[in-house]
């Protein structure tokens, strides 16, 4: 198994290419329900899908998620949470060719232009 580097919020970490390769097909999948069924859920909500990180076994993805406009994000994260069985079974349909079991999927929101922020502010300082 060949494994690669890429870069996570708590440093550098190992993922095998399998692993990538299930993180960037469910991203896709996962935006393009949000597109789908977007309006008919979050009405005035703008939601991207910024990253997936997979568990080794592929049985748990975490979806980070940016809320626009950030108004009652935790709110929104908190209601696609309880959502999630009706999203994964969505998922399911999309690709059920490519994956044996559709993984586990928990969402969080994306607080990397909350860092970037905060370090362009300790910057300009």
């Amino acid at each position: 198994m060949q494994f690669v580097k890429h870069y996570s919020a708590g440093g550098f970490t190992m993922g095998s290419i399998r692993q990538n390769k299930v993180a960037r097909l469910l991203q896709k999948e996962v935006a393009d329900i949000f597109i789908r069924e977007g309006n008919n859920l979050f009405k005035g909500k703008l939601i991207t899908v910024t990253v997936v990180r997979i568990s080794p076994d592929l049985s748990v993805a975490r979806v980070y998620l940016s809320v626009f406009p950030y108004k009652q994000e935790e709110k929104y994260i908190e209601y696609i949470n309880q959502q999630s069985k009706i999203i994964r079974s969505q998922l399911g349909s999309h690709v059920r060719h490519q994956l044996r079991i559709v993984p586990e999927l928990v969402f969080f929101r994306d607080d990397s232009i909350d860092y970037a922020d905060r370090i362009d502010n300790l910057l300009n300082t």
